[in-house]
């Protein structure tokens, strides 16, 4: 077990009897495992074939058409009739994932127009140009999983440190942090998301820079207000006297305490990013197009 401090353990403990809470963490850490691994359940690749004796492995190394026999040096289609004809001539097979197709794999066979309600073979159907929904749901969860991850690390980075400035410190650093502050939270991020994409064709790097910028203003009171109560705690003039220094101080004895506050916040941020990014999709300002996002999906199922 990690080594926690009894403080620590108690929360760690306290946590695990919020039987809601806790069957809900392991919920989404499974199904975010199962979004990482999508090439191993969705792909239009198999995952391991056998021809003339020796085993490739597709999903994870790039294989031409020319080392199965055939003409061309580029990829070879496994799903072609032809390059399986070549595998499979010498005794060769193919195992392919559950969904044999990737978020961007049309179904050519389809017996009837796309969109096409659920089937044996597209267990949700197809989207509006062939392509299979559930591994467009599998990569698009993925997408928007990552990205909220990753905007709630940044923003916490940002907040905690911000607000603990403000908050040990005070003075004109407080006085000045608050009016950034209301300038800064007063700019409407959508309607600048959607004005910005008129001019740069976004993608996930640039959405996560332009959200990390705002996202950070919810943490930051309540860093500090952690900060402002404690830093006139006993143990805090305690360690001034001492002669530790600020930063270890701030790290070392008000942050820890300041953190449990801080953490129920960062849940909200997580999933208000999920609704951020299908948002944007939804209304077309979001993901390259052909992207797998759910606002995607959300937008064509309406």
């Amino acid at each position: 077990m990690l080594n926690l401090s009894p403080v620590a353990r108690r929360r760690f403990e306290r946590f695990k009897k919020n039987r809601r809470g806790w069957w809900s963490l392991w919920l989404f850490i499974g199904l975010f495992l199962l979004t990482l691994g999508g090439e191993l359940i969705a792909n239009d690749k198999p995952l391991v074939l056998s021809y003339k004796n020796t085993l490739y492995f597709p999903v994870f190394k790039r294989y031409t058409e020319q080392q199965f026999g055939g003409q061309l040096p580029f990829q070879a289609d496994y799903r072609s009739d032809y390059v399986q004809k070549l595998i499979k001539q010498d005794g060769g097979w193919m195992l392919f994932p559950p969904i044999p197709f990737s978020d961007d794999t049309p179904n050519y066979e389809l017996t009837r127009p796309a969109p096409s309600p659920p089937s044996s073979v597209n267990w949700l159907g197809t989207d509006d140009q062939a392509r299979d929904v559930l591994a467009r749901v599998i990569f698009g969860a993925r997408v928007s999983i990552l990205f909220a991850l990753a905007l709630t690390a940044i923003s916490a980075a940002i907040g905690i440190a911000a607000g603990a400035l403000q908050g040990f410190y005070g003075g004109w650093v407080d006085l000045l942090g608050q009016r950034i502050l209301e300038v800064w939270s007063g700019l409407p991020v959508l309607y600048l998301l959607i004005i910005l994409s008129g001019f740069v064709e976004p993608n996930f790097w640039w959405l996560l820079g332009i959200m990390a910028l705002f996202s950070w203003l919810a943490l930051v009171d309540v860093v500090r207000a952690e900060f402002l109560r404690g830093r006139n705690l006993e143990y805090v003039k305690a360690a001034r006297a001492l002669g530790l220094g600020d930063g270890k101080i701030i790290r070392r004895h008000i942050l820890p305490n300041a953190m449990t506050a801080t953490l129920s916040y960062l849940p909200f941020i997580l999933t208000g990013a999920i609704s951020t990014l299908s948002a944007l999709d939804f209304l077309g300002f979001g993901m390259p197009a052909g992207s797998a996002s759910l606002g995607e999906l959300i937008a064509q199922g309406k």
